[in-house]
């Protein structure tokens, strides 16, 4: 799968660069979110959100486990960080958070077998205090060309 490396030094370039790819984004998508705590995976929803029309406080569902927002394309939030595999049932609770929504997916690797395919895949590294490294992976070189386009503050590594 193609892939962009992003370094971004502030979390309003990370919020920028969450709103480039929400806006290419449409119900039924599905963005995975990968990285440590503290990474800034909210920090990502929480721009990809704006962008998208949701004017609520966008807040990790670490403890709730999903949050839905509504905007001008519905958003749905969810952290899987507390599950080690994902049972039938537990999917059926997780379900409706698909249906009109574009979905993130804060650690994702717990659900890996039954989630639906990603748009995109994101993975955020800590490089330094305020650094952090973004790595997205779609199959779309479309996606990925919007994101590496016109952002000055946003640098890029190879």
């Amino acid at each position: 799968m193609p892939t962009l490396r992003i370094e971004s030094g502030s979390v309003e370039e990370t919020e920028r660069l969450a709103a480039r790819l929400a806006r290419e984004l449409e119900p039924g998508d599905v963005v995975l979110l990968s990285g440590e705590l503290g990474a800034g995976k909210t920090t990502f929803v929480r721009g990809a959100s704006r962008a998208l029309g949701v004017t609520a406080r966008v807040t990790s569902p670490t403890f709730t486990i999903g949050h839905r927002y509504p905007g001008v394309v519905d958003v749905s939030h969810l952290d899987l960080y507390r599950f080690r595999g994902l049972s039938a049932a537990e999917w059926g609770d997780l379900e409706p958070y698909f249906d009109g929504a574009v979905v993130f997916v804060e650690w994702p690797e717990a659900a890996a077998d039954v989630l639906p395919p990603p748009r995109a895949h994101v993975q955020l590294e800590h490089v330094g205090p305020e650094t952090r490294r973004i790595i997205v992976a779609a199959d779309e070189g479309a996606l990925l060309q919007e994101l590496s386009s016109a952002d000055p503050g946003v640098r890029h590594r190879d």
